[in-house]
């Protein structure tokens, strides 16, 4: 089957690897020259994912079945809708479904106006004297969201970025005046306090298959410290399960997210693909930070490998709004994913730097290797303002894993270049379990 692909980053690596592992015929759109992509294609776009009608028309010309898009802001913008206009089923949901990433606005409202089960306390503002206004008023901390699409990186939360009420003002004032996330709007969450983890579900419409835990780190630095970015790695576990989370939050989680789209369907939002809710186990139980409306980034590469059941099935099926049938398993193995990034990454990126990296090591160490926002030119690596690569160790036990993705990062070579090495590492993984007793009172 002849399948097109959106996206240009390691989470698109991950995906065009799973079709291509199950048969599927790969035509990539990509805005860089991903060399992994490339590889894997029988042809390629090098074009931007919001050049929908470019995109479309070259799906159409190659004689596409299938599409599966990558990233959001395509999604947001109705490619979905443009491509089965001409044809073309799609595994991702259409640009009313994908609301419920692209604004937070609407998705806090759909939570809200169905009652549903993990929402928080939230407000709405449009000016900065109502917010000077609410926060005269309001106890404890605060969360400060863009309504609109920041990237991971416009979120600015009281009590970590924000040190008063005062710099709540100031920042809420600058996403108004310089319409952070695309539109003069922001959102007040109330501050969850807790440790964040991420699970993903296929959703065909009606049921909804739910994928293993996963836990990103979003902050630049060892420790977690430093600035948010799109996210410097991840891990997961044999069980699917995580050290904090046990199997009745697990199945809490999927009950949200289930509750979330039989609301969209009552919307006239019938939600088709890959849904990302982002948690937060507070000491009330688990609580819903985001919704995204395609796989994460770092995420997709902790799952993927480990997916036994042909993607392309799965893929064809979401498309036909129908997976009931299909037996969804995965191997029972951890996974750890380090990413490499340009030095400055999250403040601002020095890109253009060689990259030297040895597959075969890499390979040798047990990891598998993702190429991300890189471009390959003349034969030579490079790379670009945002993440740069991924490396994932996998095995039966988590020590292993991380072991393995330890090895795998001295495997790539370059100037200019930052990494994250604690990820998955046992000191890690204790401050986060000592972090949540904490939280519970244990």
């Amino acid at each position: 089957m002849k399948v097109l692909t959106v996206g240009g980053g390691a989470r698109e690596h991950a995906m065009v690897k799973a079709l291509a592992r199950s048969g599927a015929e790969i035509y990539a759109s990509m805005g860089n020259n991903n060399l992994g992509i490339a590889r894997l294609a029988n042809e390629t776009l090098l074009d931007k994912g919001t050049k929908i009608e470019n995109i479309v028309r070259w799906a159409v010309d190659k004689g596409v079945e299938l599409a599966v898009i990558g990233p959001e802001a395509p999604l947001g913008k109705g490619i979905v809708d443009e491509l089965e206009k001409n044809g073309i089923r799609c595994a991702s949901p259409n640009s009313k479904a994908a609301e419920i990433e692209i604004s937070k606005e609407f998705m806090r409202d759909l939570m809200a106006k169905h009652e549903l089960p993990g929402r928080v306390e939230y407000e709405v503002f449009d000016d900065i004297e109502a917010v000077e206004d609410f926060l005269s008023h309001y106890e404890g901390d605060l969360v400060v969201k863009p309504v609109g699409l920041t990237g991971g990186k416009g979120v600015k939360v009281m009590g970590e970025h924000l040190e008063s009420k005062r710099e709540v003002i100031e920042y809420s004032r600058e996403v108004l005046n310089e319409k952070i996330g695309g539109v003069p709007r922001l959102v007040l969450e109330e501050r969850l306090e807790g440790e964040e983890f991420t699970l993903q579900a296929f959703s065909d419409g009606e049921n909804v298959i739910p994928v293993p835990l996963v836990q990103d780190h979003k902050r630049l630095y060892e420790g977690d410290e430093g600035p948010n970015t799109g996210g410097m790695g991840s891990y997961s576990m044999p069980d699917g399960l995580l050290p904090f989370v046990d199997k009745e939050t697990y199945e809490e989680g999927v009950e949200i997210i289930r509750a979330t789209l039989e609301a969209m369907k009552k919307e006239g939002r019938t939600y088709k693909g890959i849904i990302y809710g982002q948690f937060m186990l507070t000491a009330k139980g688990p609580k819903i930070i985001e919704f995204n409306c395609r796989w994460g980034d770092p995420e997709a590469m902790n799952v993927l490998p480990l997916l036994e059941t042909s993607y392309l099935e799965l893929c064809d099926g979401i498309a036909a709004g129908d997976i009931s049938n299909i037996d969804v398993s995965f191997e029972k193995k951890a996974t750890v994913c380090k990413y490499i990034v340009p030095e400055g990454y999250g403040i601002e990126s020095v890109a253009g730097s060689r990259l030297e990296v040895d597959e075969g090591s890499i390979e040798k160490e047990g990891a598998e290797l993702f190429y991300a926002s890189v471009d390959y030119k003349d034969g030579e690596l490079y790379t670009t303002t945002s993440r740069s690569l991924a490396v994932v160790g996998m095995a039966d036990e988590l020590k292993d894993a991380e072991s393995a993705s330890e090895k795998a990062l001295s495997h790539v070579k370059g100037v200019n270049i930052h990494m994250r090495h604690d990820i998955g590492k046992p000191e890690s993984i204790k401050r986060k379990v000592d972090h949540m007793k904490e939280i519970r009172g244990e």
